[in-house]
């Protein structure tokens, strides 16, 4: 068998070059693809947990740090015996027995701990959370907003030029995609929607 040429076995360098560039390209996108399509299920998740809550308790967990806080914290059992001592509940005195619940460590399930399966086995956390970059979670006891930043940018289902233009913090970067409670909008704060519920009654919209 003849041997290559000098300038043959160049060419065939540059050639398994390229292509190995180009295999490695694909990957890189494969993955990213793969890492935004699970933030989008994990955010449908936590969506449908956090309507089941809301069924059994009548309100949803409240935001803490951009975490859902509904983990009992060391003063729950305290919280429960003052609760029992009042005539009415007192939904504030029972939130402050409860902690945040971090991401990819904690369930969402019930604190009285009546109902045995959880909501979500395990909270979901970001697929790039060794990284810096989280999800974010913020509600009141009636609505709530969940986001996540999504690698592919404009090329991905559920990116908001919105999401982005209100600068929030999804970790290390800034959140462009999210989930909320009904018809609660990405682009403005719970508060700020609640006040244009208010104003639109009192203008009879």
């Amino acid at each position: 068998m003849k041997p290559f040429s000098k300038n043959e076995t160049i060419s065939l360098a540059i050639i398994l070059v390229v292509l190995f560039s180009v295999t490695l390209f694909n990957i890189r996108i494969a993955e990213r693809r793969s890492r935004d399509a699970q933030r989008r299920a994990d955010l449908g998740a936590i969506y449908e947990a956090l309507e089941k809550f809301h069924s059994d308790f009548g309100f949803f967990p409240s935001s803490d740090n951009g975490k859902i806080k509904a983990c009992r914290g060391e003063n729950y059992q305290e919280v429960l015996d003052e609760l029992a001592e009042l005539e009415q509940f007192d939904l504030n005195l029972y939130i402050s027995g409860l902690r945040s619940c971090e991401w990819g460590r904690d369930a969402l399930s019930d604190p009285t701990g009546e109902t045995d399966t959880p909501y979500l086995v395990t909270i979901p956390i970001d697929p790039k959370s060794a990284n810096g970059i989280t999800y974010l979670y913020l509600a009141n006891s009636s609505r709530f907003q969940i986001y996540t930043y999504l690698e592919g940018g404009n090329e991905e289902i559920g990116y908001s030029e919105p999401v982005i233009r209100r600068n929030l913090s999804c970790g290390k970067v800034v959140c462009n995609s999210g989930r909320a409670y009904s018809e609660t909008p990405l682009d403005i704060s719970i508060d700020e929607y609640e006040q244009v519920l208010i104003d639109n009654q009192k203008s009879g919209k």
